[in-house]
């Protein structure tokens, strides 16, 4: 997928914490319409995927879409049936780790209705609650 790194220099990474709302990617740069996440959440390579998908599907080649998040985290995992110790388990899959706030798709270049149901369906692929923000909407909280 084109979703991972092409290239990294240390390929495991610790879990971290996912505390606190997102300062980054909050406003709409892009299109008119974006997905906006409501929870904590690491989104996976394959969950991200099946989301855009969606919306190309919808939207039948027509306007834009922008993705605003990557998958730069690395989760490790030790086989089944394994005891412990051994050192770190080696790298199953790939997340974007993001916080309440953070808009992960964006779409420009088409009509209102078509927008809102074409993100309507990228949201119902993700394991997290999710919102449709409008450029008006943003611009009126700035």
């Amino acid at each position: 997928m084109g979703l991972i790194p092409k290239r990294v220099k240390y390929r495991k990474m610790q879990r971290g914490r996912l505390k606190g709302k997102a300062s980054r990617a909050t406003t709409l740069q892009f299109g008119e319409y974006g997905l906006k996440v409501m929870e904590p959440a690491w989104l996976t390579t394959r969950q991200i995927e099946a989301a855009r998908v969606a919306i190309v599907r919808h939207l039948k080649r027509g306007g834009k879409m922008w993705l605003r998040v990557a998958c730069y985290k690395s989760v490790t995992k030790k086989p089944l049936e394994t005891r412990m110790g051994k050192g770190k388990g080696n790298v199953e899959f790939w997340v974007a780790p993001v916080k309440p706030g953070t808009i992960i798709f964006e779409i420009g270049g088409v009509g209102e209705t078509e927008a809102l149901e074409a993100l309507k369906l990228a949201g119902d692929k993700l394991p997290v609650k999710t919102r449709i923000v409008t450029y008006k909407e943003v611009m009126e909280l700035a």
